[in-house]
């Protein structure tokens, strides 16, 4: 990876956030995440390669955490807080680029960033859950996870962040938008 794609990720380690959240982030942007396809490209047998949300094809990052159509939904959602209609990216760098490009700015784009990385982390947790404890996708609960997760971390991040979690989580997009 070249320096100006390296640099690109300068402000990720800057996030206030769990250090094991940072390094999810880094390893999903790098495409370095124990998919089934990554595991099948180092020689470990994988059973099953499609993907655990649709069915409809091949566990890769790119489709498992952006594209699947069980998953995408969930994002045009989040996309709606910030008024945001775009064409989404195909690859994990590019989707994390735009979460922190220009659309917000401040502590909104902080916490926009914070939000690629609380719901990409929390997709991979219900991964593992269908995959290892053959659980069902909840796309409800998904989002009510990311968006608990986010909050925890903002009031971790902002000494002046004093909102109740019902409040702030009935009102999300205000949270990225004001």
């Amino acid at each position: 990876m070249g320096a100006h794609q390296s640099s690109d990720f300068v402000d990720l380690w800057k996030l206030k956030i769990p250090t094991k959240s940072l390094v999810f982030a880094w390893r999903l942007i790098r495409d370095r995440l124990p998919t089934k396809m990554n595991l099948s490209r180092r020689q470990v047998t994988v059973n099953d390669l499609m993907c655990p949300f649709c069915g409809g094809a091949m566990e890769e990052a790119a489709h498992l955490f952006f594209s699947c159509s069980k998953i995408q939904p969930l994002w045009w959602e989040s996309l709606s807080w910030v008024n945001l209609l775009t064409a989404l990216p195909q690859n994990p760098r590019d989707y994390y680029l735009q979460h922190v490009l220009g659309y917000v700015e401040g502590k909104k784009q902080i916490r926009w960033r914070c939000w690629w990385i609380a719901m990409t982390s929390t997709i991979w947790k219900h991964r593992n859950k269908i995959v290892f404890h053959n659980d069902t996708l909840d796309g409800s609960k998904l989002i009510e996870e990311a968006v608990l997760l986010l909050w925890t971390w903002i009031k971790v991040m902002e000494k002046d962040f004093a909102i109740h979690f019902n409040q702030w989580s009935s009102n999300i997009k205000e949270a990225f938008s004001n």
